[in-house]
């Protein structure tokens, strides 16, 4: 089993996954389902993302709260762009993973992007 730390490596903070995050404005708060973006290992599958964002934000809590439920989970492999090293040669950027998780209605993540 690979640490939780080591699977999730950062949230992914722009300004449309910031939006995505608070979710419809036309719902109730309860009814809202929230997504979040967040950077992962290369090698992660959604399986351990999944069991990872529930064990890191479900650690402390007791057997009576409720936890965060992950609903679904997405992933992405974002290519490297190509940038200038140098004066004449060319260098790559590297190749990371995103993964964008939707919790269970009315569920939040207090401590996303701080």
């Amino acid at each position: 089993m690979k640490n939780p730390y080591t699977i999730i490596v950062r949230p992914h903070i722009t300004e449309k996954t910031m939006a995505m995050s608070y979710g419809d404005p036309n719902l109730p708060s309860e009814e809202v389902n929230r997504k979040y973006t967040f950077v992962v290992a290369p090698d992660a599958n959604k399986i351990e993302i999944k069991a990872a964002i529930e064990a890191i934000y479900n650690a402390g809590k007791g057997k009576k709260d409720k936890g965060i439920v992950v609903e679904k989970v997405a992933t992405i492999v974002m290519k490297g762009k190509s940038r200038r090293v140098g004066q004449r040669s060319k260098g790559q950027r590297p190749d990371w993973k995103k993964a964008v998780v939707t919790l269970a209605k009315g569920q939040i993540l207090e401590d996303y992007g701080v």
